[in-house]
């Protein structure tokens, strides 16, 4: 059974339901589960959404419709044409629009009775406790592993549960974290993995769908949280394959040894979460993110004057399909292959490390590297560059 949350307010305080709000949530109110006194709760429950993106659409729109007081919602970015695939909280006409602005107008249009708070920065350790102590139940729809682990430990902190949702291709996972009553995200993820080992949903895709089932679980979770109801994931993982259409679950222990919820803890306050994750800082010396790079620009003027260059392109497949740099004399070895065919790559010539955007072919670059390589250099920026400045014609995705 889900716990009391303790920032929420006693039953008989609280506030009644006008006869508008009768009429909208009548099919709640019928709920032995809910009824008028659930749905009250819900009306003053505060949740806070970390992200409103692929997770956090959808559930940002069952806690609207189903008369979650106040949301609130921590993005700094602004829809783009990408995003609509999966995104259903932001329209066509929303392009360009932040997304706080694009997801506050739609909560408005499904249910005026919520408030919409607006945090429009990145989530840091410097303001993540501040944000999550105003919030009585936190979603954690993020896509990277520097975000989770700081959402986890400031809920850790704060006391407060975490309504947990990952997505890639075909795969998902949620549950619920409360280090209070159970196992946090640490005890199931001690460590993160290595930079560049899980490829984000921007490299490795997404099916659109998946994430409107994931987040509307976590709609679920939170929703049960408040009511204090049902059997919540609390202590459990599911994992849910939208290929073959199954679901699993693991039992979940919380770890004694876990360095933020354990029995003798070590973080006791936030950290710095992309030194943690492996990932440099942008405060780092210069000279260990240093990666030599040309642009889009300067490789087509290279390549017209008949300089001999070789274009290794780093994408999947699928990617190569939708568009590539053939014509220049790329060719296609994926990132993963890399390490067994290394040897098909002449240490003799010079060579344009190429992907999507110039992260995975910086990894590359870094591997060669270390492999005696030093001919070197990165396509900044990666096709996409390549489109908006020599040719419009390859697409964008």
């Amino acid at each position: 059974m889900a716990g009391n949350l303790p920032a929420m307010t006693s039953d008989d305080q609280l506030p009644t339901l006008g006869a508008d709000e009768t009429l909208r949530y009548s099919r709640h109110l019928i709920l032995p589960e809910v009824g008028p006194a659930g749905q009250r709760r819900l009306k003053v429950a505060r949740v806070l959404l970390v992200g409103a993106g692929g997770l956090g659409s959808p559930a940002a729109l069952y806690l609207a419709a189903a008369g979650v007081g106040t949301l609130g919602i921590v993005d700094f970015d602004t829809v783009d044409e990408t995003n609509l695939q999966r995104q259903i909280i932001h329209g066509t006409p929303d392009v360009g629009r932040t997304k706080l602005d694009s997801a506050a107008d739609r909560i408005a249009a499904i249910n005026p009775h919520v408030r919409v708070e607006r945090h429009p920065v990145r989530l840091e350790s410097a303001n993540a406790r501040q944000i999550v102590r105003g919030y009585d139940v936190v979603i954690d729809g993020s896509d990277n592993f520097p975000t989770r682990y700081l959402v986890n430990d400031a809920c850790v902190l704060e006391g407060k549960p975490c309504v947990y949702g990952s997505i890639l291709r075909w795969d998902g996972q949620a549950s619920v974290f409360w280090a209070q009553r159970g196992p946090c995200y640490r005890c199931l993820f001690p460590e993160p993995p290595p930079p560049g080992s899980v490829p984000s949903c921007a490299e490795a895709g997404v099916f659109g769908v998946l994430p409107g089932i994931i987040g509307s679980v976590q709609a679920l979770e939170a929703l049960k949280l408040i009511l204090e109801t049902g059997e919540t994931l609390l202590g459990r993982l599911l994992l849910f394959d939208a290929l073959r259409m199954r679901f699993r679950e693991m039992r979940l222990r919380r770890d004694p040894a876990c360095p933020v919820c354990g029995d003798n803890p070590t973080v006791r306050e936030l950290i710095d979460y992309e030194r943690f994750c492996g990932i440099p800082s942008q405060n780092a010396p210069s000279d260990t993110r240093m990666i030599p790079e040309i642009t889009p620009t300067e490789l087509k003027q290279r390549l017209d004057r008949g300089d001999r260059l070789t274009i290794i392109d780093v994408r999947e497949p699928m990617e190569w399909e939708i568009g590539n740099l053939e014509p220049q004399g790329a060719r296609l070895i994926p990132l993963g292959q890399l390490p067994d065919r290394v040897d098909e790559i002449s240490r003799d010539e010079e060579i344009v490390l190429q992907c999507r955007s110039g992260a995975r072919s910086g990894q590359a670059l870094q591997f060669l590297q270390a492999h005696g390589y030093d001919r070197l250099l990165n396509l900044k920026g990666g096709i996409l560059a390549w489109s908006d400045e020599v040719d419009p014609t390859i697409p964008k995705y």
